[in-house]
């Protein structure tokens, strides 16, 4: 399926402000875009508002857009909260999900395997976000799936910028087949363990995210 334009744009401006080129608290004029990317202002104010939800801009009232990198400790802070809300949804659907969901993350699985063959780092992170999801979705639980569906949109930008880090696509693939087995095993507290480990930033994805931020703090 053809993305949409505003999509790429987002992408392109989240990668340039984790290189440094928008740092934090630059204001990002709509029409300097539109002519950056050869588009016209509709995708881009598009785009922008993608980036709202994440939190990685902010639109303040009359005065326009502006670029909001989160400090280190907010960012961990963020997954440490991520990590345990997937937990708990992994918990409950390890007694609520049903065969159909099931083969649905399997299948979701299988086409990450075939994003990692490809080399296809976006269609890999597409699959990924339907993966969680339905994690979410099959908790049975709509409250914790509503709160966990908005977390990860905020931290969507720096789930895309970890799964850059050389073999984590494989390892994350590995990751959901563990978390897929114990949900077929109907153990909870495997699930859980597995989703939070997943998610969780620890070791090099953290030594990761601190590289990447480094632009932007300086």
């Amino acid at each position: 399926m053809e993305r949409k334009r505003s999509d790429i744009i987002a992408d392109e401006l989240e990668s340039l402000i984790f290189d440094g080129t928008f740092s934090d608290g630059d204001r990002l004029d709509e029409a300097q875009l539109a002519e950056r990317f050869s588009v016209s202002r509709t995708p881009i104010r598009e785009a922008l508002q993608r980036l709202a939800l994440s939190g990685l801009v902010e639109q303040r009232p009359r005065r326009g857009v502006f670029v909001r990198q989160p400090g280190l400790a907010e960012l961990v802070e963020m997954f440490e909260v991520m990590a345990e809300l997937e937990a708990v949804c992994a918990r409950l659907a390890a007694r609520r999900i049903s065969d159909a969901a099931l083969d649905a993350l399997r299948a979701a699985n299988d086409r990450c395997r075939q994003a990692v063959e490809a080399q296809d780092a976006d269609g890999y992170y597409r699959e990924n976000e339907r993966f969680h999801a339905i994690l979410y979705r099959e908790s049975g639980n709509g409250f914790l799936e509503q709160e966990s569906l908005r977390l990860h949109r905020r931290l969507q930008p720096f789930r895309r910028l970890q799964l850059r880090l050389r073999g984590r696509l494989r390892q994350s693939m590995a990751e959901h087949e563990s978390v897929v087995a114990a949900l077929d095993a109907g153990d909870g507290t495997a699930a859980a363990e597995a989703i939070r480990s997943h998610v969780a930033v620890q070791g090099e994805k953290f030594h990761y995210l601190i590289s990447s931020l480094k632009p932007a703090a300086e």
